[in-house]
C-alpha cells in the first residue's frame, strides 16, 4: 500500500481586540496581508465556533492578544482548545512612527501582522491560584489604602475643631481609639460627622485584619509556601512583603538572570548610550510597581548594621541553611552598598539602589528553593 506525502502544515495567525462584550478579528496567512475578519461576541461559545471556521486539519493556529481588564478567560479557553495563544504586553507593542488612527479593527489587525513576524512581547499569565492569591494580596492592599482615607477624613475634621489628643498619645493607638468616643461637641451635625468617620476608620480596620487574617491561611496551602518562608529569613522581608512578592512576581525560575528580574521590578536605570558616549538617567518605572514597591521598604533596613534580631532568628528557625547563608551575605553586601551610595548620591538613590540589588538576592533564594520549580 503505497502511502502519499503528508500534507503542508498551514499556519494562521490570529490577532483579536478583546472588549468586554466583543472581539474584533484579523487573520494573517503566511503569505498574504493581515486581513480583517469581523468582530464577534465576547462569548465562550462564539470564540469556539471562530477557531472551528478558521482551522482545520491542515490549518495550526496561533493567537495573541493584548492584555486588559478581560483577563485571562479567553487565553485559559484556547489552550483547552488546544490553540497555542500569546497575551501581549500593549506597552510593548511595536507603534508606526505618525499613525495616529486607532481603532478595534485597525489593532487586530496589527497584533495579527506582529505575531506573524514575532515582534509581540508576551506577558506572564499566571495559573488559576496563583492568580487567586494574587487577588487576595491586592484585595488587601485596596482595604489598607482606604484605611488610610478614612483616617485622613477623619483627622481632617478634627483638626478645625481644635481636638488635640492627650499629651503622650499618638495617633492611630490603642489609647488614640480610646479618646476619641470621649469627645463633646456643641452641636449635634459635628456629633453625627464624628461618630460617621469614626465608624468608617473602625470598619476599614476590621476589614484590613480579616483580610490579612484570610492570607495567612491561603499562604499556608499555596505551592508556593515554601518560598514565602524562604523569603522572610532576609531582614526586613515579613509575612506580607513575602507573599506579596510571590504573588506579584510568581515563578522566580521563569527568570533567567537576575538582571532579567531587576529590569522586571523596574528598579533598573534609564539609558542612552550611543558610541562612547553613555548616558544613564533615573529607573525605568516599567516594570511591576507593587514589587518594586515592597523592595523598596525592605531596602531601607540596610542603613543598619547586620544583625539578627530575635524575630528574624525565629523567622529563619524552619528556612534551609542555605538559604541564611545567602541572606547573611545579603545583608553584609546591601548595608556596605548603602554606606558607599550614600555618600556619594545621596539616601534616596541609594535606597533604590540597594533595592535592585536585593531584588539579586531574592531572585537567587527563588533558585536555591527546590519547591519553586513545581508552582507555575
Amino acid at each position: 500500500m503505497e502511502v502519499g506525502p503528508r500534507p503542508m502544515m498551514h499556519y494562521r495567525y490570529i490577532g483579536l481586540d478583546v472588549h468586554r462584550a466583543s472581539i474584533s478579528v484579523a487573520t494573517a496567512d503566511a503569505d498574504q496581508p493581515p486581513t480583517s475578519y469581523g468582530t464577534i461576541p465576547n462569548e465562550a461559545g462564539a470564540v469556539r465556533k471562530l477557531m472551528q471556521r478558521l482551522g482545520g486539519a491542515e490549518v495550526q493556529l496561533h493567537v495573541a492578544y493584548e492584555a486588559g481588564p478581560t483577563g485571562y478567560v479567553l487565553y485559559r479557553q484556547l489552550h483547552s482548545l488546544g490553540i497555542p495563544c500569546v497575551v501581549v504586553a500593549p506597552s510593548l507593542v511595536p507603534v508606526r512612527s505618525g499613525d495616529k488612527v486607532k481603532t478595534d479593527r485597525r489593532d487586530a489587525l496589527k497584533l495579527a501582522r506582529l505575531l506573524r513576524t514575532g515582534d509581540l512581547t508576551p506577558v506572564w499569565v499566571p495559573d488559576q491560584e496563583h492568580e487567586a492569591l494574587r487577588n487576595l494580596v491586592r484585595a488587601r492592599a485596596d482595604a489598607k489604602v482606604d484605611e488610610l482615607r478614612a483616617k485622613h477624613r477623619l483627622s481632617k475634621f478634627l483638626l478645625p475643631q481644635g481636638a488635640q489628643p492627650p499629651p503622650g498619645v499618638r495617633n492611630w493607638t490603642r489609647r488614640y481609639f480610646q479618646w476619641l468616643p470621649q469627645l463633646e461637641f456643641e452641636h449635634l451635625a459635628d456629633r453625627l460627622v464624628c461618630a460617621d468617620y469614626l465608624a468608617e476608620v473602625s470598619a476599614a480596620r476590621e476589614r484590613v485584619k480579616r483580610l490579612q487574617a484570610a492570607l495567612k491561611q491561603c499562604a499556608q496551602t499555596t505551592r508556593q509556601k515554601t518560598l514565602i518562608d524562604a523569603l522572610q529569613a532576609f531582614r526586613g522581608i515579613g509575612f506580607l512583603s513575602a507573599v506579596s512578592i510571590v504573588a506579584e512576581a510568581g515563578d522566580l525560575r521563569r527568570f533567567p538572570t537576575a538582571a532579567q528580574f531587576m529590569a522586571y521590578t523596574g528598579a533598573v536605570p534609564r539609558e542612552a548610550s550611543s558610541g562612547t558616549r553613555q548616558h544613564r538617567g533615573r529607573i525605568t518605572k516599567t516594570g511591576n510597581r507593587a514589587l518594586r514597591h515592597m523592595l523598596g521598604e525592605a531596602a531601607h533596613h540596610a542603613r543598619h548594621a547586620p544583625s539578627l534580631s530575635d524575630e528574624l532568628k525565629r523567622r529563619q528557625k524552619h528556612v534551609p541553611r542555605a538559604v541564611i547563608d545567602l541572606t547573611w551575605r545579603a545583608q553584609l553586601r546591601l548595608h556596605a552598598r548603602y554606606r558607599h551610595l550614600c555618600a556619594r548620591l545621596g539616601p534616596p538613590k541609594a535606597i533604590m539602589a540597594v533595592a535592585r540589588e536585593l531584588a539579586g538576592f531574592v531572585w537567587a533564594v527563588g533558585q536555591v528553593v527546590p519547591e519553586v520549580a513545581s508552582a507555575a
